[in-house]
């Protein structure tokens, strides 16, 4: 798995976020304007020069994408992994032999 870094990361989503909007067949001030921001933070959100969070929440609104929004930020719960490690130690039962006693 390649790990991207920010700016690629920025760039991918924008591409994206353009890809949903031309699909829904919408120009960038429609966008804008539906969201309620600005037309140049539409334009930055696309091209991946950068936008708040803000912004990228008001677009997947408007875009009717708010599960892209659950899928970042998924509700947190305990791995398995922490579970097992937080589990006591495995005891293993006594050796109960009847051992007869030396007279």
């Amino acid at each position: 798995m390649t790990v991207l870094s920010p700016h690629e990361w920025e760039a991918e989503l924008g591409q994206q976020v353009r890809a949903l909007r031309l699909r829904q067949n919408i120009d960038q001030r429609q966008l804008a304007d539906r969201a309620g921001v600005a037309l140049n933070a539409v334009k930055h959100l696309e091209t991946g020069k950068g936008a708040t969070v803000r912004s990228l929440v008001k677009v997947l609104r408007a875009l009717n994408k708010v599960e892209w929004l659950r899928a970042l930020a998924p509700a947190v719960s305990i791995s398995p992994v922490q579970m097992l490690k937080a589990k006591a130690p495995r005891r293993r039962a006594s050796n109960k032999t009847n051992k007869k006693k030396p007279s």
